[in-house]
């Protein structure tokens, strides 16, 4: 099946609905999600959206907290840009139809959580369940939008692009490379489609499940990352991969998410016997940026040779727990934990990338036609580090830019053209689905042990070795079976893993959320990004 349209947003997250809400006003747009259309990053975000709210707070306050957390390699122009846009954003979720929390003493005001490396309290959420409702919201309004088309279990394979066409019919490459639409695998028919369009929008989310143990679905597995740098995009800062310090250490409970907006009400890093440990490591305690606490839980893991640290929140009275985190209070209740009375044990996981596809302030890559937006995107809002909920704010802010950017340019833009169809070749149906599974294991094992929270030299190159061979094998996979969406999903992961790897060996200093025992400081001749170009 061909399908033509303006525009192919790949992913129904915040970024990918907020972007398509707005382009619906102007033109075709379809939107293309691998899961059911609430499945995303977004939905899985609890904490909230960092904005300047309160009349104690300014634009200053949260561009320095943004910029200290981003350890010196923040764009200055995207914090700002970002920052000061914040709040317009948020009042355009609640035009949508979003509901925050609010103050339980005022409810004409919205109540404030506060966050590490926050010098205010300026996180507005709906209590600890954010992502859900934003996404409920968006979910709803795209499909009240005549202009809005949404598919579901629709996955990206690979981008055309004018470049890759002309290599495909073996003619000379013309000078100016554009995006052309993509190939996409429909999970329902089992049949590759073609989307031809004006444009392609990538918000498509991270690759948490690169690592053994995250806080993302099954679904993260950088696909979006993976079809860019494929199609030629350049990629920045992919070593800087974010731990957030508290997932749930529970035999039953996997990859559950403890918010940091507990911390920011007062609780306490403990071990078992209730000591707290974090003043070895920062001054701000347990509310110091989340580097610097996932760094410290791993160190005290590793030196006392321990499962978990604990997360103490029994200074809170039950009902003021179960009012501020009523999902976590039930989840936790679930696995035989009460939080009112018993400490939360917590182990770091896999929680965001701040490195991605390479775009300007307006979500441009270097692909002409190739947007990223959200998680997917590196716009250098993040640096080396994200400051905690400045990510839904930045999906937000950046898609809007991009759909002004396609509204001015929509009447310049080529039409989209006839693409060829998929060719299956000789490929056949795969019996060996269990070479999947095994190779995907493996691959995260070994991202975590050697390409994790604190990083050598040795153990990178090492990951290096393993990933040359694991895609050398996958590749051959993926020309002599047909496509599966575990098998886009397993080379994408590798092709995210060795530009992680890449990208890692490059930096030889420890900044951010980049730790290496060879080189342990800062080193100002690093004070740059990584960009990474794919050479045809």
């Amino acid at each position: 099946m061909t399908v033509h349209t303006d525009v192919v947003v790949l992913g129904s997250g915040v970024a990918g609905l907020s972007f398509a809400l707005r382009a619906a006003q102007f033109c075709r747009v379809v939107v293309l999600t691998k899961d059911k259309p609430e499945e995303s990053n977004s939905r899985y975000a609890q904490g909230g959206i960092a904005a300047v709210w309160s009349e104690d707070d300014n634009y200053q306050n949260h561009i320095e907290d943004t910029l200290v957390a981003g350890a010196g390699l923040c764009r200055p122009d995207a914090v700002e840009l970002t920052v000061r846009e914040g709040p317009d954003r948020v009042r355009d979720l609640i035009a949508w139809g979003a509901r925050f929390t609010r103050d339980h003493e005022d409810a004409s005001r919205y109540d404030l959580h506060r966050e590490g490396g926050h010098s205010h309290r300026r996180i507005l959420h709906a209590d600890d369940l954010t992502g859900a409702e934003l996404v409920r919201a968006l979910t709803k309004a795209a499909e009240e939008e005549p202009n809005i088309t949404m598919l579901d279990h629709h996955m990206g394979i690979n981008l055309v692009t004018r470049h890759r066409l002309a290599r495909r019919q073996q003619r000379v490459p013309p000078a100016d490379d554009r995006v052309l639409g993509c190939y996409v695998l429909n999970q329902h028919t089992g049949e590759v489609d073609v989307f031809a369009s004006r444009f392609v929008v990538l918000a498509t989310g991270g690759a948490g499940q690169l690592y053994q143990f995250t806080t993302n679905p099954t679904i993260a597995t950088g696909d979006g990352m993976a079809m860019a740098y494929r199609a030629g995009a350049r990629m920045a800062n992919m070593e800087f991969v974010q731990f957030h310090p508290t997932c749930l250490h529970h035999e039953r409970i996997k990859g559950f998410l403890i918010s940091e907006a507990l911390r920011g009400e007062g609780g306490r890093l403990v071990h078992a016997n209730g000591q707290r440990f974090m003043a070895a490591y920062d001054d701000r305690m347990e509310l110091a940026p989340r580097d610097v606490v996932a760094r410290a839980i791993d160190a005290e893991l590793k030196r006392r040779g321990l499962d978990c640290v604990y997360l103490d929140m029994t200074h809170l009275p039950e009902e003021d727990l179960k009012s501020k985190f009523p999902n976590i209070y039930a989840t936790l209740q679930e696995g035989g934990i009460d939080m009112a009375r018993d400490p939360i044990p917590v182990v770091p996981a896999a929680h965001y990338f701040c490195g991605g596809v390479q775009t300007d302030l307006e979500g441009r890559t270097s692909v002409p036609g190739l947007f990223a937006v959200g998680e997917a995107a590196c716009t250098g809002l993040h640096g080396a580090n994200r400051l905690a909920s400045n990510s839904l704010l930045e999906a937000l802010v950046f898609a809007e830019k991009a759909a002004d950017v396609i509204k001015a340019g929509l009447a310049q833009s080529p039409d989209p053209v006839s693409l060829p169809q998929w060719e299956v070749g000789a490929a056949v149906d795969s019996d060996e689905l269990v070479v999947l599974k095994q190779v995907s294991a493996e691959v995260r094992s070994f991202m975590w042990n050697y390409v994790g929270i604190v990083r050598t030299h040795r153990r990178m190159q090492r990951a290096r070795r393993r990933i040359a061979l694991v895609r050398e094998e996958i590749e051959s996979y993926y020309w002599d079976f047909k496509i599966t969406g575990e098998l886009v999903e397993l080379r994408n992961l590798i092709t995210v893993a060795e530009l992680v790897v890449q990208s890692a060996l490059r930096r030889r200093e420890s900044r951010g959320l980049h730790t290496t025992r060879e080189y342990p400081e800062a080193d100002p001749r690093f004070l740059r990004d990584t960009v990474i170009e794919r050479q045809f």
